[in-house]
């Protein structure tokens, strides 16, 4: 099963084994690491599953569509190039290993 590395804002590192195809935001709510809100449940609505996904896995995350694009600029904490709303990016086999980045705060 794939692995995902969330790292809080406070360097505290979270490793959690996801199963295929459920979202980033999803498997860190299910293992309560804290740092990503989700309040809209994935829905992409409200961006407070905002991450940073590492630079050495952006080129194999999917891109951002329109809308997540424009979802990113509500994000509490600054928005970088690497920015993501955790929601949108589904775990696959391709990802073991993704490290993501948590923002210090959400709201």
């Amino acid at each position: 099963m794939p692995k995902v590395t969330y790292i809080e804002s406070n360097q505290t590192e979270h490793v959690v084994e996801v199963e295929p195809g459920v979202s980033v935001m999803l498997a860190a709510v299910e293992n309560g690491i804290p740092g990503i809100d989700a309040d809209c449940g994935g829905a992409m609505a409200c961006a407070t599953c905002h991450c940073y996904v590492d630079d050495s896995w952006l080129d194999r995350v999917p891109e951002t569509d329109i809308m997540e694009d424009l979802m990113l600029d509500c994000v509490a904490a600054e928005r970088n190039a690497n920015s993501r709303l955790s929601c949108q990016i589904d775990v696959s086999n391709e990802l073991d290993g993704l490290v993501v980045r948590l923002p210090e705060s959400q709201h």
